[in-house]
């Protein structure tokens, strides 16, 4: 059946408090908003679409699965099971696409910074050469060259072919994992190889079978981790640094309207970070004071924001984060932005009232991004970085001046929380004396049940504004239960208090005990949804430390309020990896009862992993909970 609308409770739209003062203005304002569209789209919603029998690939359809009505299958013949996992499928390779172009312009950048080209600078030349030796890449000549043949590398193994198994897997994923997933036939090749695969399965009269569809999916996750997103975190990590714990500020309480405010949203961070490094310039700030500003600010919103985040610190030009996706709108409407930079996705399309209303000037500073209404755009270029920060910055000095002569009324919310941002696997062994051994021991006590990774987006369908997040991590902190997060779902939990150390005294009295010994909070910050791989990394380092499989661990996954593909690929790598997973809202495949059964049990028999399903807190971390002591039970801890 169709979602009811069920995200609102007495007026509320948000469990943040500042999202809910924005949105009511809003409202007020008479402004198109995501909370208001939802409503009029619940009552027209389709239920052939939620289940996943609906097809409108060819000429033949639109083709829905119904007994009722005798159409048990396609024109074209194919049934429900493949009709389902065909979209799935489809949803798939729109995540991989985006963290692809996202890990091309990661290594590109790499490149271009090496030739001098960019305003950036190599500053983790530990990972550069711990990246090179791992991978067995020649580190001879100057730090430049090294960094050349590194993105050369980075940049070939996204088109690896067929006979030359990418070298990426064979060197970051675990040896247990290799093996099955040859076995499966599901290891990978590149991954603009498995992209292109996935597309041409998904052609009318292709591939009929779920079976078939579900082990491309498969193929598909383990290539995005793999060849896109570890690749592009570490280069990030290189370029910027790699993330270590430190305080930082997030919510929409941190706009200061007496700045020119630069805020950049979207997935990659390269102009956000150019624009750090140029509104530092005190020429620069300079201009912003000629023009009767305090100064510059320059702010993070949702994922390039996070990824900021995690590596710089707060000072005077950075301004921290304001929140996810779903917090953009209350964002602009606060009256205090003057640029809104969009790169890669998470950009709503229809923002552009918002421009005229709170006199914001919106540029696209990415190629993927055109939102109507918008003429600033730019496709990114890493040599053109510094010049379009600094035409950013340019217009952000006019848009100041525009704001205060149309007496815009800023409207900031008294709401700004600390967090501590900056865990990676290296932070993780820095916390614990340089090994795995202290974690593994309290996990072996028991004060530690076991760890979930809560990868997440943020949307409507599952109730309030981040309740689902918040509230399931929440109940497995209180079981004991160590959360690492990324996504819109991390920004949600550091908004709402859990990833700083007055969170403990939220956690269970073993996972209290551990955060007070080492001071940290009981919901680690990883960063962005392209941090799943960086996840994988340390999952990986604890089942190598135990010499188990990672199927065998005492962990799992949640996506308690998902939104779109990004997200989707995540969750089918963890299927791969051999983790339960979690999901709500119920992905769109109910109306395949075999896939159904294949997803949420038959799965398990293969690679381990299966899909579990619940849509509330207590009984997504019920499931959880009993998932890590059959898992404890099995390695006897």
């Amino acid at each position: 059946m169709p979602r009811e609308a069920v995200h609102r409770v007495d007026g509320r739209i948000s469990v943040h408090d500042s999202v809910q003062e924005m949105y009511e203005r809003i409202h007020n304002d008479g402004l198109s908003n995501v909370f208001d569209r939802y409503d009029p789209q619940s009552k027209i919603r389709c239920g052939f679409c939620v289940e996943g029998v609906s097809c409108q690939l060819c000429t033949g359809g639109p083709c829905r699965i119904s007994d009722k009505a005798g159409a048990t299958h396609g024109t074209c013949g194919i049934d429900r099971n493949a009709m389902a996992m065909r979209d799935m499928l489809l949803r798939n390779m729109m995540g991989t696409s985006t963290y692809t172009h996202h890990a091309y312009n990661a290594f590109r950048t790499l490149k271009s910074t090496a030739e001098g080209k960019t305003p950036y600078q190599i500053t983790d030349t530990n990972k550069l050469y711990w990246m090179c030796d791992k991978l067995g890449i020649d580190k001879s000549g100057s730090l430049e060259q090294t960094a050349i043949r590194l993105a050369d590398f980075l940049m070939y193994q996204l088109s690896s072919g067929y006979d030359e198994p990418p070298k990426m897997v064979e060197v970051f994923a675990p040896e247990p994992r290799k093996k099955l997933w040859r076995e499966l036939a599901i290891y990978p090749a590149g991954v603009m190889h498995e992209i292109k695969d996935s597309a041409a399965s998904c052609l009318t009269n292709v591939d009929g079978d779920f079976v078939s569809m579900a082990k491309k999916a498969l193929r598909l996750g383990i290539a995005t981790i793999y060849g896109s997103q570890i690749g592009l975190e570490m280069v990030q990590d290189i370029l910027f640094g790699t993330p270590s714990p430190h305080e930082v500020q997030v919510d929409l309480g941190i706009m200061e309207p007496d700045y020119v405010n630069i805020v950049f949203n979207g997935h990659e961070p390269w102009i956000g970070v150019a624009c750090i490094l140029a509104a530092k310039d005190p020429a620069n700030q300079e201009k912003a004071r000629q023009a009767g500003a305090k100064g510059i600010k320059v702010t993070g919103s949702i994922e390039c924001g996070q990824e900021v985040l995690q590596r710089f610190a707060m000072d005077e030009v950075f301004n921290g984060l304001t929140g996810n996706w779903m917090a953009i709108e209350p964002l602009l409407a606060t009256g205090t932005v003057d640029i809104f930079a969009m790169d890669e996705n998470c950009s709503p399309p229809y923002i552009a009232p918002y421009a005229e209303k709170y006199q914001i000037t919106m540029v696209s500073v990415n190629d993927l991004v055109r939102i109507p209404g918008v003429e600033k755009n730019f496709d990114y270029k890493p040599p053109e970085a510094a010049n379009t920060a600094r035409q950013l910055i340019d217009w952000g000095i006019e848009n100041y001046k525009k704001r205060k002569e149309r007496n815009i009324t800023a409207k900031v919310p008294n709401k700004v929380q600390k967090a501590i941002a900056g865990f990676s696997t290296e932070a993780v062994l820095n916390a614990l004396g340089g090994k795995l051994d202290p974690l593994l021991d309290v996990i072996k006590a028991g004060k530690i049940k076991g760890v979930t990774a809560l990868v997440n987006c943020t949307t409507p369908a599952t109730g309030l504004h981040d309740y689902m997040t918040v509230n399931v991590a929440k109940e497995l902190i209180k079981r004991d239960i160590l959360v690492i997060s990324g996504g819109c779902g991390n920004h949600a939990l550091e908004v709402a208090g859990l990833c700083n150390t007055d969170a403990v005294a939220m956690a269970g009295s073993g996972l209290q005990e551990i955060c007070k010994a080492l001071g940290i909070p009981p919901v680690l910050s990883f960063g962005t949804c392209t941090d799943t791989g960086r996840m994988s990394m340390l999952v990986t380092e604890i089942a190598n430390a135990l010499g188990v499989d990672t199927s065998d661990l005492p962990v799992a996954v949640t996506a308690p309020q998902y939104l779109e593909q990004k997200a989707t690929i995540d969750a089918i790598f963890a299927l791969a990896f051999g983790l339960y997973t979690h999901l709500a809202p119920t992905p769109p495949v109910t109306g395949g009862p075999e896939l159904v059964k294949l997803l949420t049990e038959d799965l398990e028999g293969l690679t381990g992993g299966k899909v579990a399903l619940a849509d509330t807190p207590a009984s997504a971390a019920d499931g959880i909970e009993a998932h890590i002591m059959k898992k404890r039970a099995g390695l006897g801890i």
